[in-house]
């Protein structure tokens, strides 16, 4: 399955960090999913977000650490994810907790 065509929005994300060994074998949608969130169009959304990508060399399983500007966090483990669910799940807690939104919704 295709991941959205839409842009993604970072308004609400303060930091996101992608973990992932790139020579297992399930870490396509981890390394598609920082791709999607580490391109320009993403990054213009939110300038102060920082993107980090954290390449190990332990066997370990993909992993992706977000945290919002509200502190709250979302950590998704992508082994068993696609680059769909995955951004998503981001982009619903960012609709949930951008007050641009909400007002819109309101009237």
């Amino acid at each position: 399955m295709a991941a959205p065509k839409a842009g993604v929005v970072l308004k609400a994300v303060k930091k996101i960090v992608v973990q992932f060994c790139p020579f297992e074998s399930n870490v396509r949608s981890t390394r598609e999913f920082l791709t999607r969130v580490g391109s320009e169009k993403a990054r213009s959304s939110n300038m102060n977000c920082e993107v980090k990508a954290q390449v190990k060399h332990d066997r370990s399983q993909p992993v992706i650490d977000i945290t919002f500007i509200d502190g709250d966090k979302l950590l998704m483990k992508g082994a068993h994810l696609t680059c769909a669910e995955m951004l998503s799940a981001l982009q619903s807690r960012c609709q949930a907790k951008d007050p641009q939104a909400k007002e819109t919704s309101k009237k």
